[in-house]
């Protein structure tokens, strides 16, 4: 009757998580990828920040194009008009209407403005890279974020399937504990003891539940999804060949977007120098323009009516010899500018020696950790077994037998937290390598 009870329990448990798997969708590490670069936020205001700045980036935006406007204008006046000519006559006029029009079309355009205008264009140039190197830097943060999260869900789900067979044997042996106090096989404190692990176990079991729906939350949030948070992810966790630290750090050197984004800025520090010097030299504009007037004029004017057409063109040559210091200050501080761009790449540089290294060795550390707490897996479950079919046989107390269950369970969540943290030091090698979007899942 016994047997049969545990039977019939294990098969409803089994049934039960059958269902929920297959009610659950599954969220696969590149559907999640896809999701993240469709939806998250922050990715999304870089890729805008992007655009802005290569709209600066347009020849429209340089000043190497001239400017053309139209401008018209029509006047009106009605006035009492007395004239006195030279001779002493007096000439009165009521009502002296005066019409005039006009239109024109205007050109300007700087022919030479001391390179400054060239200088600027480059740095629009370097900026936009400098903008998508941040973007880069956005999408390899947020990714390292998505994964972070993606693993911790992982990493619970299979502590909460694990601490889910643990509260079933810890339910079969109360059942257990029951029938043998009810027949006078063990005493009352094998129940009691039974009944408090159960309830530990019971406690430990709904907490890992409630970290995992929480866990879900706070993916979706990096998902940039409003959807529910009913699925169920990927535990399986696959490791890159990463064997060569001066193969890694050298690649690190090279293609580090935080990096590659400081040595930009120097150049966008050199191109400010260039840019501020230019103001040492003169400037020359052209201006031109097409226009018509016409007018009519009352009896007192001299012209009755006047219609003028014509082309204006002129060039402009501005030299400014002294300004103050202006020039020389900006200058100044330009250079100043670059120094600190260039030591702060210097800073960057040995930052990610220090974090180079410090990950690799963490990284080959839990390598070395996982394969052993692999085997001690595999051990603690041996132990496992042997000590639950000498517990059934009433070879070992209750007390041994928990202490082989809680053995198992601690050297499997262990296991757990290894492997996750081992793929998690990897991609922040990847990141640090500028690799990190190139990981094929």
């Amino acid at each position: 009757m016994q047997k049969m009870d545990i039977k019939k329990y294990t098969l409803a448990i089994i049934l039960m998580c059958s269902y929920s798997l297959i009610a659950q969708e599954i969220l696969t590490k590149k559907k999640a990828v896809k999701i993240t670069l469709e939806n998250n936020y922050s990715i999304k205001v870089a890729n805008n920040n992007v655009k802005v700045a290569d709209n600066n980036k347009s020849i429209y935006n340089s000043g190497f194009l001239p400017s053309i406007s139209t401008s018209a204008n029509a006047n009106y006046r009605n006035e009492n008009q007395e004239i006195t000519t030279q001779s002493g006559a007096v000439n009165t006029v009521d009502g002296a209407v005066t019409k005039s029009y006009n239109a024109a079309v205007n050109l300007n355009y700087t022919l030479f403005d001391g390179f400054g205008r060239k200088y600027n264009y480059k740095i629009l140039k370097e900026t936009y890279n400098v903008t998508e190197l941040e973007a880069k830097e956005t999408i390899e943060n947020t990714f390292l974020q998505l994964f972070t999260s993606y693993f911790q869900v992982a990493q619970l789900t299979e502590n909460t399937s694990n601490l889910a067979e643990t509260l079933a044997i810890s339910k079969q042996r109360l059942q257990r504990a029951k029938y043998q106090y009810e027949y006078g096989q063990s005493t009352k404190l094998e129940l009691l003891n039974a009944e408090v692990d159960l309830n530990n176990d019971s406690i430990t079991y709904i907490n890992s539940k409630q970290d995992l729906l929480n866990a879900k939350r706070d993916l979706n949030f990096i998902l940039g999804s409003d959807k529910h948070v009913n699925y169920q992810v990927e535990t399986t966790v696959e490791f890159n060949e990463l064997t060569n630290f001066d193969d890694l750090y050298e690649k690190s050197k090279v293609n580090n977007a935080t990096l590659k984004r400081n040595r930009k800025n120097i150049a966008i520090s050199d191109l400010s120098i260039k840019s501020a010097k230019s103001r040492y030299l003169p400037s020359l504009n052209l201006s031109s323009s097409y226009s018509w007037n016409n007018s009519q004029n009352p009896p007192t004017s001299f012209l009755a009516a006047s219609n003028v057409t014509g082309l204006n063109a002129g060039l402009n040559l501005s030299w400014n010899l002294f300004d103050g210091g202006a020039t020389k200050t900006s200058i100044a501080n330009a250079k100043i500018a670059k120094e600190n761009q260039e030591i702060l790449l210097a800073q960057q540089e040995e930052t990610l020696k220090n974090s180079v290294e410090n990950t690799w060795g963490s990284y080959k550390n839990q390598l070395y950790i996982l394969k052993v707490q692999e085997q001690n897996v595999v051990t603690n479950q041996n132990n496992f077994d042997r000590t639950l079919e000498r517990f059934k046989l009433g070879q070992v107390t209750s007390i041994d037998f928990r202490q082989a269950q809680i053995n198992l369970l601690n050297a499997k969540a262990s296991l757990n937290n290894t492997k996750y943290n081992a793929k998690l030091l990897e991609l922040q090698l990847l990141q640090l390598s500028g690799d990190i979007l190139n990981v094929k899942f």
